[in-house]
């Protein structure tokens, strides 16, 4: 999802969470400062149900649990306070446990937009980053059938999916490419209009 910047004035975390539980409108927040989240595609829900649906079933028993769009995470980089809304987060420690947030995911995904695709690739990643829990990051392009992953193993060096299945070193499994974009309109249906 892409996001707009709100108003000039700076919370605290407190009153940020605060006013977040129920808004009607989500927003991001970068040390004081507010950036309203704008709604999703059908291509971007779509993706984002599909893969809840083949990884929640494997966490049964185990200390996993995974998120969709509404959970938090919450890094903390150079003295700033920064709460991102990752399309899916994944924690398996069993101690990451905060009502509206997590702290220690050992996945993150983002479903790429024209708008967001910039801040995923570039200010998120060196983010994110910065999670010592943190094994892998995928960006899922919505128009392609393309995977984007950086995984802390190979030093956070970009390797690209398009076929076959991507692997998710977080939980020791493959997921099928055609399960992530199952029943999302083929890419040439997909692009929007210019």
């Amino acid at each position: 999802m892409s996001q707009q910047h709100a108003h000039a004035s700076r919370l605290s975390v407190e009153d940020y969470l605060a006013n977040e539980d129920g808004a009607d409108i989500r927003h991001e927040y970068i040390d004081g400062d507010l950036y309203a989240m704008t709604g999703a595609s059908r291509q971007h829900v779509l993706i984002t149900l599909n893969m809840v649906a083949h990884l929640r079933p494997l966490l049964r028993g185990t200390p996993c649990q995974l998120f969709a769009n509404d959970m938090k995470v919450r890094l903390k980089i150079a003295e700033q306070d920064i709460f991102y809304y990752p399309d899916l987060i994944l924690t398996c420690d069993p101690d990451d446990r905060e009502t509206y947030y997590c702290t220690r995911p050992c996945l993150l995904v983002e479903v790429m937009s024209e708008s967001s695709a910039r801040i995923d690739r570039r200010e998120k990643l060196l983010a994110y980053q910065t999670l010592p829990s943190l094994i892998e990051y995928l960006l899922v392009d919505q128009y392609l059938r393309r995977i984007e992953v950086y995984r802390r193993a190979q030093g956070w060096a970009l390797e690209v999916c398009t076929e076959g299945a991507v692997r998710l070193d977080c939980l020791g499994i493959e997921v099928p490419l055609e399960v992530i974009y199952e029943d999302v309109p083929a890419p040439a249906d997909r692009r929007p209009a210019a």
